[in-house]
């Protein structure tokens, strides 16, 4: 079985977004990814709510920048997301508290 693209693993988020880890959040992730499945991607929880939407948000409180390939590694569980951030795989600016939590909003397996 393939794998699902990254565009879908990205837009997934909203299935897989679990909203009483989110309680209180208002928060807007952009996701620039690179290579051959680039995109943008801006995530919006507020609410306890997630969005997904393509584009370029005016203000994140947390950017993260990866190729794409490797994100999706991370979202299938093939890597450590600790571990891709130490190799500089994924890099985030930005709130370095929400990008912590980030795992933990969403059951991606």
């Amino acid at each position: 079985m393939a794998d699902p693209t990254v565009n879908e693993l990205v837009h997934g988020h909203e299935k897989a977004f679990l909203p009483e880890k989110a309680a209180g959040m208002d928060a807007v992730i952009q996701y620039r990814l690179s290579g051959a499945e680039a995109g943008n991607y801006i995530i919006t929880i507020k609410d306890a709510k997630c969005t997904v939407t393509e584009g370029i948000a005016p203000a994140a409180k947390m950017t993260l920048s990866a190729d794409a390939n490797d994100f999706r590694n991370v979202l299938l569980g093939r890597m450590d997301p600790m571990m891709a951030f130490m190799q500089g795989k994924i890099k985030m600016v930005g709130d370095i508290n929400l990008a912590m939590k980030l795992t933990s909003l969403f059951k991606m397996k």
